[in-house]
């Protein structure tokens, strides 16, 4: 079986509801993975995270036990995805059987090889962050992340030798300076690295929400527990010839954040388990309300299924890829939202649909004409842009990968503008009229295609105005070659693709 281009998210702490940060990985995580099935198969996984101090503590706060209290709130998370018209292979939660039991079958391998052994941990710990901190590391002495109070904690605890593969780290990060991304974090994770790894904690033994160890004595360090989601998911030690057609992953898309504990300790327990590293995890940016990180802990998480409900999921799925480039902060904003919305999607993508339709329909009753039979000029200039596409959003710059695909918006609008089809009309111009008209419908068709991975109900849409047929995400290497469109398929108008919103009653 062909390796299988295998995308992953961090699973989401589920000590609360989500925002439109979580709703921005997933969504990123869906285009690269329904962009890969374009040309070959791929594998999304995406899931929550459930053990551990903090989410004990607020099911406490509520009155329930952990269990239930994840089980309230994971269809909250599966409702956010199924809003934003993710498609996720796999939904995985670290509560399950599966997990757990390779979980536990890790611990007793390292154990048995001697990568995990028993020691005392004395330090300071973030339960917000579920994070332990050095005391140099820390902020008028509070947690550098979330700024709340760190405790001391002195416990017996089982430990896993992450010193030992400080050297190897190090010389896999200078032989794969691409394998860390964007490049800011892979140059923090080095000077890391230089500075020297200290072993790592793995269990607790102050609270019981969480995997037990083998053979008793507290459970598992949540941290531990959930970096091996991405192997638990795909049959780690239970199914070996799946685990081989997804591993290592494609891409690992996290928060900065969490850079620490994926490039430098999920690397490490892998050689440990004698696996390779993922080809490469990519920290991205944070969506910033005033210059602030956005996070539910910091009080200003925005709600993404009112901003789905305002703006059109579709929508906000474009606002989130073309906004900035991918890695980098970005500043949110319902303006913003909105003026992408009108002017990209309304003004230049909806008018072009809207406008060819009805002039098919004034001219042609509504049936495709035949196209120049000598070939298409707009085809011969957009012969690459499938390819180029393809390779800007698997390579992550998808602003780069919109901006390829509006040539082919604006070139389709300027010859509209350009040819004046009610002067070709008028004067009876009918060859030239037919090889426009036709132009302008596969045209839409190549955008449709090409946009579906990133607006997949929007561009269903148009799939059905237009009257096509063929599978919308069919292998583009095929489907998207100039004439594609059958000449006597019959258009159906519909609704505005995007509706404008009116800006002063968006906010700002």
């Amino acid at each position: 079986m062909k390796r299988a281009f295998y995308v992953t998210t961090p699973i989401y702490y589920i000590s609360g509801n989500p925002h439109i940060g979580h709703a921005y990985t997933t969504v990123v995580a869906d285009v690269l993975a329904r962009t890969a099935r374009t040309s070959g198969p791929a594998y999304f996984l995406t899931g929550t995270d459930e053990h551990g101090q903090k989410v004990a503590n607020a099911a406490t706060a509520a009155g329930t036990t952990p269990q239930a209290w994840c089980d309230e709130l994971v269809p909250r998370w599966q409702k956010l995805f199924a809003t934003y018209h993710v498609r996720y292979d796999d939904f995985i939660r670290t509560t399950e059987p599966r997990h757990e039991s390779v979980v536990q079958r890790v611990f007793e391998r390292l154990r048995d090889n001697g990568d995990v052994y028993l020691g005392k941990y004395e330090g300071w710990y973030c339960v917000n962050d579920e994070t332990f901190w050095l005391e140099a590391k820390l902020v008028d002495g509070k947690c550098p992340t979330c700024g709340r109070e760190v405790q001391w904690i002195s416990e017996d605890d089982w430990f896993f030798r992450l010193s030992n593969y400080r050297d190897r780290l190090l010389q896999y990060y200078r032989e794969h300076p691409e394998w860390v991304r964007p490049k800011s974090v892979y140059n923090e994770m080095v000077a890391l690295l230089e500075e020297g790894l200290e072993d790592f904690s793995i269990s607790r033994t102050n609270f019981d929400w969480g995997i037990p160890i083998p053979g008793g004595g507290g459970v598992i360090y949540v941290w531990f527990d959930a970096l091996l989601n991405y192997i638990s998911a795909i049959g780690w030690s239970s199914d070996p010839e799946r685990f081989a057609t997804y591993w290592p992953a494609s891409v690992q898309l996290i928060g900065k954040e969490i850079a620490r504990f994926h490039t430098l300790i999920w690397p490490a327990v892998l050689w440990a388990l004698g696996e390779q590293a993922p080809e490469l995890v990519f920290a991205h940016g944070w969506i910033t309300v005033d210059g602030q990180k956005m996070g539910k802990s910091l009080g200003n998480a925005v709600d993404p299924f009112a901003l789905a409900e305002r703006f059109g999921a579709d929508s906000l799925r474009y606002f989130l890829l073309r906004e900035a480039p991918f890695g980098s902060d970005f500043s949110y904003s319902e303006a913003k939202i909105a003026q992408r919305h009108n002017s990209d999607l309304g003004n230049d993508l909806g008018n072009l649909v809207r406008r060819s339709l009805s002039m098919l329909f004034k001219y042609r009753d509504g049936v495709v004409p035949p196209g120049d039979a000598t070939g298409s000029e707009v085809g011969a200039a957009m012969a690459t842009l499938p390819q180029r596409v393809r390779s800007l959003i698997l390579s992550l710059d998808f602003r780069g990968a919109l901006e390829a695909v509006w040539e082919l918006v604006v070139t389709l609008n300027r010859r509209i503008d350009d040819q004046k089809p009610w002067v070709l009309h008028r004067e009876e111009r009918d060859t030239e009229l037919d090889a426009l008209l036709y132009d302008l419908c596969e045209g839409i068709r190549w955008l449709a295609m090409l946009l579906h991975p990133v607006m997949p109900e929007r561009t269903a849409e148009m799939w059905r105005q237009l009257g096509a047929t063929a599978p919308i995400d069919a292998d583009w290497s095929e489907a998207l070659r100039w004439g594609g469109l059958a000449p006597g398929t019959r258009v159906v108008l519909g609704d505005a693709l995007f509706p404008r919103i009116e800006l002063d009653a968006a906010g700002s």
